[in-house]
């Protein structure tokens, strides 16, 4: 076992020092009563007020979040039917090639897959919005729900469908009532990715986005190219808030769940 010394709780201090004194900066500085954000003119909360007001910030919030729902519902889906024919469906023919179209995203430039679909939607005569930017989060989220996905179902344990088919039940009712109650957590774990992913998206969204659908990514570039204010500052802080009782709220809901588990397997060993 090793000996935890001086020199690894000083690169454990600089790491998290590094990785997370930015973004306590920028909390700080969104409570700032200065316009200007490197000059401390004492507390206020002015800023949030003014975000709230911002119709332009507020409009692509909107945006981001409706893109980001449907996207990674749809990729879900797909995700989690190609999982499944990847690894249930055996060798069959087309195989290699339907894998390597599933997974080539993973390895695809940004860049390459953004200007491909930017070609795309001009040669099919579809006009740039949401529907675009939906179609374009899908394509690229999809291939990361079906690793995750996959993963879960090589480990299944396919005897526990071969018996719900031998009790009657039909492929899909064997699917939908024993498989897919078990593979939930792999499932809910994709979907929280591809919208992690969706939201977090600028550069495919910036070829496939029309004047009437702007992200909130794409915004928020935008802005700090002429210099960061103190607004973008107060909704960096507000999405940090989100994702940090997101990510609280998940543990103890995982926690609990363990417990739970833990319990209910106690209780099965009892002799009766």
């Amino acid at each position: 076992m090793t000996r935890f010394s001086w020199f690894n709780a000083t690169a454990l201090t600089l790491g998290f020092a590094f990785l997370y004194m930015p973004m306590i900066i920028l909390v700080i500085y969104s409570f700032n009563a200065s316009k200007l954000v490197t000059v401390w003119a004492g507390f206020s909360t002015q800023w949030y007020g003014e975000l709230l007001r911002n119709e332009e910030f507020l409009s692509a919030a909107w945006v981001t979040l409706k893109v980001a729902v449907m996207s990674s519902t749809i990729a879900t889906v797909l995700g989690t039917m190609a999982a499944y024919v990847l690894v249930r469906a055996g060798r069959f023919s087309g195989r290699t090639l339907f894998s390597g179209m599933i997974y080539a995203p993973l390895v695809m430039p940004e860049v390459i897959t953004g200007l491909s679909l930017l070609l795309l939607f001009i040669g099919i005569g579809l006009d740039r919005g949401v529907l675009t930017i939906v179609l374009a989060h899908t394509t690229f989220s999809m291939c990361y729900v079906s690793v995750v996905v996959s993963s879960r179902l090589v480990s299944f344990d396919k005897s526990l469908e071969e018996a719900a088919l031998d009790l009657g039940c039909s492929p899909f009712e064997a699917f939908r009532l024993v498989t897919l109650p078990i593979i939930a957590p792999a499932v809910i774990s994709g979907w929280l990715l591809a919208f992690t992913l969706s939201l977090d998206d600028l550069v495919i969204a910036s070829f496939t986005t029309g004047p009437s659908a702007t992200t909130l990514p794409i915004k928020i570039f935008s802005a700090v190219r002429l210099g960061v204010s103190p607004e973008i500052n107060a909704l960096s802080t507000i999405m940090i808030g989100i994702v940090t009782v997101g990510v609280i709220t998940a543990s103890l809901i995982t926690k609990q769940a363990a417990v739970r588990q833990a319990r209910e397997e106690r209780m099965a060993e009892r002799p009766a």
